[in-house]
């Protein structure tokens, strides 16, 4: 069948090229509309439940609202995990489901399941879902700059540009994070409320009668009908004062007689600086699940050219931590190192060919292969990345067109030799197609082999199956059109285009060739010590293996720092906003030539899809062109010299990492692992878990490697513990509530409705002035009435001490944890973890009950190993059955097989011989490899099959078919290996991931080209043996 389609292409030759330039076309065309990231999304599917209950300490959050709420949530289809984490005033519950659950369908579940709980939530409980995004969901910060205060910045924010940007599509969110959120305040003086014969109660309820509009109907006048509505809201400070309370002999007591009416800044649990210079407010930008991240920035900026005329004069916004600056980096070493293969590639060809209308045939197939490749990426859904183009070789899409049309030159060349003259058309056409057939077996299952050796990669599940899966997709689609056009359009532009009238042979095969042939001859008559000498040296570097070191995959350079600073867990907001601005300044002073912009953030935002406390703060540099850095060489360095300057700050710890790589962490991972290895201890007790985690941590910083170790604070926040006397409320009728409600109302405030100023909404709150409940002394002489009306101070009520309390408390399935995290410098990762587990189980006691887990990047290289151990023996599976249909013989096979293990040496020497430890990135190109590495010994042993069916005895067939297929088996490895040279050398954006995969291939092609060259004609002559060949099963 195949033969007939080769026959067809040539015959039809236009028709072909034809559809050949709408491939070319609607190619094209899919190119501008494929999405592009810098690396694939990885985050997992998630739902977040954030529940606000200001006044909840976090024991209480986790007991009234955490975990009904767990249990209500536990038991939904294709639930894989809960975590939650419980503050104060906020609880978090965060369910997984499996990838293959639709997220909008998991948050229709998830919302059933909250409208069943609610009844046993406290009654002002909210619960509500966070945005519909993912860990690369931040794609750009709008910063809010100007003359104004923190607080009229935050309302241009909220009221200004915030509704504007919530439009464009493609976005999710936008988060609100610093300044003051403005608030009508309504401060009582509780000594006028007392001598007015009211309370705060009685306050609240005016405030709520007072700010009411009423609808009346309508009055019929004459033929129209006219609206009635009585019209009472609150618009001004003016309003609220004059709401009346009561009246005192007809006189009426006004809000203005008792309290002092303002604007004022509600609680808030977190803030951001800038470049030392003190508060700024800032929008966070968040990705809707699906969309194509840099085209959603483009349309923010867009946006926020026409938001910036509408604004108050002196008001600019400034972008920050833009997402589509790292993707044009990412984007432009990919299409770098792709240009770079193609022009590599196609170079060596016109080099091993000396034929341009050849070597132009050949490279036909790049453009096209890969604008097949790019069609189905569209259908796919697969995004063009770092990860998913980073193993495209042009080298791999090429051999079987090279194969074909070298065999296709030899043929023309040799029959014009033979018969003296020019050949006719037809003649000419039939070589074509006879050369195009004789090797179409060997050039098409060697694709095929390549193409099985990546079918395994797509089996990847988990993080490592979204970070490889698209690049296995990728390769395979590129091979696939390859495969294609080598039985299309190769042999039509063939017949179209190529005309020899002589083979003209490279210089470099005529000098490998000189080499080449006295050397194969004396190793087929040294058989033992070719052999031998190829068995000791697989076996010397099979043993250094273990010395590679290990990692998931290399980190990329996001162009950023990202510090996770913590303070003592009981600082302030107005305290942490002073230490932030004041490092800040302090980094900028020492670093001036390094860091581009800095902003903190500190504790959380709005919605808290990262809920910090306000003593963890995120600080996040962006960084200048490498070239103008005068401090450092490169990033660790960079981190290195800033540690330094941390360390020298007081009390303050950090971990060091970049934004994306933090917020990735710590959506898969959980809550508080941003570091490569975060290992969770799970117990009951939080001081027994405290406690034992400091053990931990002890044990960990005594380990070579080490750096920014820390543990999750659990104890230290600040609490003003409020007994109630049970005795001494029943003695005055009081109950518990009302205790409860005057204590909230008094310290905490209460809202009582909203001011509406045309689109904009502001609450309006009730509390004490803030004398009366500045500190223990002033609380405890806070009133309450009983039933007669009398005032009783809360100090004849309850027990009022200062004391300390938990400052989070963090769950996983149930279960209650705490983190102890660490990064890595100077060596690798797995033997760091692995030193680590040696130790702390022979230094550390576990307490009955308590159990460690292993988690942060080294679990995924953990689970990503684990996989490896199941996939590459399949690769090697699919490998040896796809070799043994070709041959029919289980001899042959295995001869072609063993270039797998020479190949796998080459690779082991390439990274130890560039430092690189073995990594996912490492065994992808390991697994590419193996596909590679036998398609030379296919196409060899084919042509020696085909030389002994023409009679020709083993040991003149296999020196001849060598030295015949020396031209090609040269010019495959060599072309596939300088494909992938730009990846292995690159310095660009990401070429650090990549290097690794590149890496390895480059290294197992050297070993496995010269096992083809010399061991393989080896093991061939002194296996088979002169006479017909018989099937072997």
């Amino acid at each position: 069948m195949i033969n007939n389609i080769v026959r067809f292409s040539i015959k039809n030759r236009f028709f072909v090229l034809l559809m050949a330039l709408a491939l070319f076309v609607y190619g094209l065309y899919n190119a501008f509309l494929l999405p592009i990231d810098a690396v694939p999304d990885i985050t997992n599917k998630q739902v977040q439940i954030n529940t606000v209950m200001p006044g909840l300490a976090p024991e209480e959050i986790e007991r009234q609202i955490t975990f009904p709420i767990e249990v209500a949530l536990s038991g939904m289809p294709n639930l894989e995990e809960t975590r939650s984490i419980s503050q104060f005033g906020l609880s978090q519950v965060t369910v997984i489901f499996s990838d293959a659950k639709d997220i909008y369908f998991a948050r229709q579940l998830v919302a059933e399941r909250l409208q069943q709980v609610r009844g046993d939530l406290p009654p002002s409980a909210a619960p509500s879902m966070g945005p519909v995004s993912t860990g690369l969901g931040e794609i750009y910060n709008v910063v809010v700059e100007g003359k104004g205060s923190a607080m009229e910045r935050r309302e241009t924010l909220d009221f200004l540009v915030r509704p504007q940007l919530r439009t464009i599509p493609g976005l999710s969110e936008v988060n609100s994070f610093g300044g003051f959120e403005k608030q009508f305040q309504v401060t009582v003086d509780p000594q006028k409320l007392q001598a007015r014969g009211l309370h705060l109660r009685e306050v609240m309820e005016a405030l709520e009668k007072g700010n009411q509009n009423a609808g009346g109907g309508y009055l019929n006048k004459g033929q129209e009908q006219q609206l009635v509505r009585g019209v009472g809201v609150v618009q001004t400070l003016d309003d609220i004062k004059n709401i009346v309370l009561k009246a005192e002999n007809g006189v009426p007591v006004l809000v203005k007689d008792i309290a002092q009416v303002q604007y004022g800044a509600n609680i808030r649990q977190g803030a951001v600086t800038r470049n030392g210079k003190g508060e700024a407010v800032m929008g966070i930008t968040m990705l809707l699940v699906g969309e194509n991240g840099r085209v959603v920035v483009e349309r923010v900026k867009d946006r926020m050219i026409s938001i910036q005329k509408s604004l108050p004069e002196g008001t600019k916004l400034v972008g920050f931590l833009d997402r589509s600056e790292l993707i044009g980096r990412t984007t432009a070493t990919v299409v770098r190192n792709l240009t770079e293969g193609a022009i590599l590639v196609i170079g060596i060809l016109f080099l091993f060919l000396l034929q341009l209308r050849a070597g132009l045939i050949v490279s036909a197939a790049i453009p096209l292969a890969m604008l097949f490749a790019i069609i189905g990426m569209r259908y796919f859904n697969v995004s063009a990345n770092l990860m998913s183009l980073g193993a495209v070789d042009f080298g791999l899409i090429v051999d079987g067109a090279v194969i074909i049309v070298e065999n296709c030159v030899r043929r023309l060349a040799h029959m014009r030799h033979e018969l003296g003259r020019d050949l006719t058309e037809d003649e000419r056409l039939e070589q074509i197609y006879e050369g195009a057939v004789e090797v179409r077996q060997a050039s098409q299952f060697g694709e095929m082999i390549i193409i099985a050796a990546y079918l395994p990669i797509l089996s990847l599940v988990g993080i490592e199956g979204k970070m490889f899966r698209p690049m296995g997709m990728v390769v395979i689609m590129a091979l696939v059109g390859a495969l294609l056009l080598s039985m299309t359009v190769i042999p039509a532009l063939c017949a179209y285009f190529l005309r020899v009238k002589s083979e003209k042979e490279s210089p470099i095969i005529t000098v490998a060739g000189k080499g080449y042939e006295p050397s194969l001859r004396w190793a087929l008559g040294h058989k033992w010590w070719v052999t031998g000498g190829a068995v000791v040296f697989f076996v010397m570097c099979a043993s250094l293996f273990g010395r590679l070191g290990s990692e998931f995959l290399p980190t990329l350079d996001e162009g950023a720092i990202a510090i996770g600073a913590g303070y003592p867990p009981s600082m302030s907001i107005e305290t942490a906003v002073e230490r932030s601005t004041s490092l800040e300044k302090t980094l900028l002073k020492e670093f001036p030539n390094e860091i581009q912009d800095i902003v903190t953030r500190i504790g959380r935002a709005e919605i808290a899809t990262d809920p910090m406390l306000p003593s963890q703060h995120d600080i996040l540099i962006t960084l200048k062109p490498q070239e103008e850095w005068k401090k450092a060489h490169d990033r660790l360095s960079l981190v290195k010299e800033m540690s330094e300057v941390l360390e020298k700050q007081p009390g303050v710890g950090g971990a060091f990492s970049q934004p994306i790589q933090f917020r990735m962490n710590e959506l898969i991972e959980g809550l508080g692992i941003r570091a490569e290895l975060g290992i969770k201890l799970y117990g009951d007790d939080l001081p027994t878990l405290a406690k034992t985690g400091n053990e931990i941590a002890a044990v960990i910083r005594q380990i070579p490697g080490n750096a920014d170790v820390s543990v999750e604070a659990t104890e230290g926040l600040p609490v003003l513990n409020i007994t109630l006397d049970r005795a001494a409320i029943a003695r005055y009728g009081i109950s518990v509530g009302d205790v409860q409600d005057t204590i909230n109302m008094a310290v905490g405030g209460v809202e009582t409705g909203q001011v509406i100023q045309g689109n904009r909404r502001y609450d309006m709150t009730v509390r004490l002035a803030q004398n009366f409940r500045n500190d223990p002394e002033a609380i405890s002489r806070i009133t309450v009435a009983d039933p007669s009306g009398a005032d009783i101070p809360l100090a004849q009520l309850a027990n009022i001490e200062s004391t300390y309390g938990p400052v989070q408390v963090s769950r996983e399935n149930g279960q209650r944890r705490i983190v102890i995290q660490s990064n890595v410098r100077g060596r690798d990762l797995g033997s760091f973890v692995e030193e680590i587990k040696k130790q702390v189980d022979a230094k550390v006691k576990l307490p009955v009950g308590y159990h460690l887990e292993y988690g942060g990047t080294y679990e995924k290289l953990q689970s990503g190993r684990a996989r490896l151990m199941l996939i590459v023996p399949v690769t090697f599976a699919i490998i040896f059955l796809l070799l043994f249909v070709t041959f029919s013989s289980l001899k042959q096979a295995v001869l072609v097989f063993t270039g797998i293990p020479f190949a796998i040496t080459g690779g082991i020497l390439a990274l130890m011989g560039r430092g690189l430890p073995f990594s996912m990135s490492a065994a992808v190109g390991f697994i590419a490899l193996f596909g590679i590495a036998v398609l030379n010994g296919l196409v060899l042993v084919s042509f020696i099959n085909q030389l002994r069916e023409q009679g020709t005895p083993i040991r003149q067939a296999v020196e001849e078919g060598c030295s015949l297929r020396l031209r090609p088996v040269l010019m495959t490895a060599a072309v596939a290996g300088i494909g992938f040279l730009p990846m292995a050398m690159g310095h660009g954006a990401g070429a650090e991931v990549q290097r690794p995969l590149a890496t390895v291939v480059i290294g197992g092609l050297i070993t496995s080209t010269l096992l083809t060259l010399y061991v393989l004609p080896v093991l061939y002559n002194w296996f088979e043996k002169d006479g017909p060949k018989e099937v072997e099963v």
